[in-house]
Formats: structure tokens, sequence, C-alpha cells
């Protein structure tokens, strides 16, 4: 049946078997893998000899977004609707948006996207990476360098951290798609000099966590969030002694992290091998007594010291209590913002300058503004 199937689509749409050939149960199409600069053989189950009550067909994962449970969306998503469609055995001029759920009855072709046209394949970025930095590419883009990439790299992930507050929305979904091309093309790069590829990249992150997680894929036992997290990072020690003895617990902690942060994952680590305070009450008080110290201090390098052990220690009663501390400053600044914006327009509708005030004016501005806030 098969090769009847393939002789046509050689005959009608000049399908080149050189090119390979994806053959799908349309029964199956969303749970299953498809590369859209593969042509494409949709057939019925019973095509291929298959007992539909023996098959599963939950979306592939990755692919359970809108329409994920719909083989007509993920076509459409994957080829788009103008995308022309042979029907095995009927005349031409079908497209993948004049497709029903009854067209799948029947065995369909897809020819093959070409690559910079395959938008929503796993392997579209790749190429259209590959395509810029060869010879004839892109001037910009052939100049790069991974230390030239370093800051755009940063600002994309800064740009997918502020637009996390918003959760999942349409702009995160883009935010995402520009520190994705960052990686694809540090991965280029690296293939263009032999050293490893996208490939080697997504094998090294995969096995890392099927790894660290053998509780999932393996037969250990983590019933909790803290079982887990003591669990990765004597895994991460045993990997550290397998290749370096030298490293410690708190290597590995990127230099350029936001020292808030940093701070945090230090202490995170730390607590995981079981170095915390017993009790937030412990933390509290080493608030009290560092915030005392540095009422103490009576130099400069002194008092810049004892800030930091402050802040330090600030960190950890954050961290104690569930709160990120990146986030927490990060909106203590932006509220800081928006007040300070409206105590600016306040002076202004009074017709005097900030620096005209006396502390006391400004101040009760500020709690106007602040009352103001909370009214809304």
């Amino acid at each position: 049946m098969l090769d009847a199937l393939v002789a046509e689509a050689r005959l009608r749409w000049g399908f080149d078997p050189a090119n390979g050939l994806q053959v799908i149960a349309g029964e199956l199409l969303v749970a299953t893998p498809l590369e859209p600069t593969r042509p494409l053989l949709i057939v019925p189950l019973a095509t291929l000899g298959i007992d539909q009550r023996v098959v599963t067909s939950e979306p592939l994962p990755g692919r359970a977004g809108p329409g994920g449970g719909d083989p007509l969306a993920v076509l459409g998503r994957l080829y788009g609707a103008d995308h022309p469609v042979g029907r095995i055995g009927a005349p031409d001029g079908a497209t993948v948006g004049s497709l029903t759920g009854e067209s799948f009855d029947r065995p369909l072709f897809l020819r093959p996207v070409a690559p910079e046209f395959a938008l929503a394949g796993p392997w579209a970025l790749p190429w259209i990476s590959a395509r810029l930095r060869a010879p004839d590419g892109c001037p910009w883009d052939r100049e790069q360098t991974h230390l030239s990439l370093r800051k755009h790299l940063l600002e994309e992930a800064y740009e997918v951290y502020d637009v996390l507050e918003g959760e999942a929305t349409p702009e995160l979904a883009a935010e995402l798609g520009d520190l994705w091309l960052q990686i694809v093309l540090h991965a280029q790069l690296a293939a263009e000099a032999g050293i490893f590829d996208l490939t080697d990249v997504q094998a090294a992150i995969a096995s890392k966590i099927v790894r660290r997680h053998p509780h999932v894929f393996g037969d250990a036992v983590a019933n909790t969030a803290s079982d887990v997290n003591r669990q990765w990072e004597r895994i991460k020690a045993d990997e550290r002694a397998a290749t370096d003895d030298s490293k410690g617990a708190l290597d590995g902690i990127s230099r350029s992290m936001p020292a808030l942060a940093a701070s945090q994952e230090m202490q995170d680590r730390a607590a995981n091998l079981g170095y915390d305070w017993p009790s937030i009450e412990g933390v509290l008080d080493k608030v009290a007594e560092e915030t005392e110290e540095f009422r103490q201090a009576d130099t400069d390098v002194d008092r810049a010291e004892e800030f930091g052990d402050l802040v330090f220690v600030l960190v950890n009663l954050a961290r104690r209590s569930g709160i990120d501390a990146e986030s927490a400053v990060r909106a203590a600044n932006a509220k800081f913002g928006r007040r300070f914006a409206n105590v600016e327009r306040a002076a202004a509708a009074r017709g005097v300058a900030l620096r005209d005030l006396d502390f006391d004016a400004l101040d009760a501005l500020w709690d106007a503004a602040k009352a103001e806030e909370r009214m809304t």
C-alpha cells in the first residue's frame, strides 16, 4: 500500500526519495515529531496496519500550546494555511487551511517547506543562523564572536526576566525567542570552529537533567522540593569530585550575576548541604547584630564592609522567607520610581521645583503619593 502511495507522490508532486519521507498516521499527528523541511505523507492508521486502541495521541511535549491537541492546528502552525496539500486519489487544489477532520480519512502528501520558511520547526533558527554566517550572508552576523555577543545575551536574558512579571504572554514568547537566538548563534560559532554544535548543547543539558532527577528517571525517592534540592547538590558535588576534586560547592557561581542573586544562590547551595540557621529567628537576630555593627563602624572602609555583611544577611532573611531578593529589590525600585514621579507631578501642579522644597514639604508630597497609590 505504501509503495503505491509513494509512487503516486513521485508522479504527481515530484517527490524525490533521496530527500527522505516522513510517514505519520493522521490519528497520531499531534503526538509525533514533525520536520516541515522534509516531505510528509499522512495516512490513516489502518493503512499502516496498526490498531488505534493500542496507541496514544497525547500532544507532543512542546506542542501543547494553542490548538496543541488538534492536528489541523498543528499543521497550520508548522506549514501555514496556504501550503499546498496533495490528496491521494483526488484532484489538486487543497491547502492546509482547507482541510477538515474528514480529510484524514484518505492519505495526504505535503511538500517540504523551504528552511527559511519552516519557522515553527525545531531546526529553522539553526538554519537561519548558519545562513546569516555564510560568506554571502549578513556582514554584521559574520563579524560577531563569542565575546562580542556576550552583552546581547545578557540584555536578552534581562528582557526575559522583566517580562516574566506578566507570567505567560505573547510578549514572553517573543523574548524567549530572542534569547534562544543568542544560544543558537553561540552554537553556530562553535560549530564553525569544529568544537561543538547545537546537538551537543541539547545532549549536554538533557543528560544533565536526567542524571540529576533520579527520583523521576531512576529509583531514588524525593518527596518534597527540599529533598530534591538536597539531592541535586549531592549529585553536583559527586560530579565535581569526578572531574576536579579541588572545586567546592560554591564554585561555578557566575561572576557576572547581580550581587543579590549571587548571594542568594550561594546561600541556597550552603543551606542544601546543611549549613543554615535552625530558624528564621536566628537570622533576625543576625540582622540586628549587623545593623549595630554598621552603626558602630567609624571608618569608610569599616562601614563598607559592615554594609556588605548587613545586605548579605538580609538576603538570607529573604531566602528563609521564600522571597527572591533580586526580584524584591527590583519591585522596590519600581515602586520608588512610580511614587517619585507622582511627587514630581504634584510639585509641578503647584508650580514649584523639587529642589526649592525642604524635606518636610517633600515628605508630605511623598505621603500623598503613597496614599494615592493605595487608592488605585
